[in-house]
């Protein structure tokens, strides 16, 4: 099911609150929202460093609070929304859970799984496709990331 654009802001917004709440946390700012049937089911934020875990991507905290919301692992037709273009890792696990869309904001040219440097999402080699929006909140986070990284230099 196609989201509308104002769903696609507000629920980026969200994001970004949580990317901000990663940030006060000394964590990259990045946040996540997973939203079924226009409700939130799950949400997080970057917490590798907090939490001594390397898989401690927005994405994945997201991802995990909705699989347990919604008592099962796999989430058809659900949204995911993320500030920051996802790893090879976070990709993974959208087409694990059968992520039915992606909006994501920033690119990330280092290591981006929906088309940067990677095109997992919509690979005909995996069982499972992810319909990709970009650009939502990209200046936002493209900021957000920019000034976090500038401070830590």
């Amino acid at each position: 099911m196609e989201v509308s654009a104002p769903a696609d802001t507000l629920w980026m917004s969200h994001a970004l609150e949580l990317a901000r709440r990663a940030q006060a946390q000394g964590e990259v700012p990045v946040g996540a929202v997973v939203v079924l049937d226009d409700a939130c089911i799950g949400e997080g934020w970057n917490q590798p460093i907090a939490s001594h875990d390397p898989t401690a991507h927005a994405e994945i905290q997201a991802l995990r609070a909705a699989a347990r919301a919604a008592g099962n692992y796999r989430l058809p037709g659900a949204t995911l929304y993320v500030t920051l273009e996802p790893c090879v890792m976070c990709a993974g696990a959208m087409v694990h859970a059968r992520i039915a869309r992606l909006v994501f904001g920033a690119r990330d040219p280092k290591a981006g799984a929906a088309g940067s440097v990677f095109s997992i999402l919509d690979s005909d080699r995996l069982n499972h496709r992810v319909q990709v929006t970009e650009g939502e909140g990209a200046a936002e986070s493209a900021a957000l990331l920019q000034s976090f990284f500038q401070a830590r230099r």
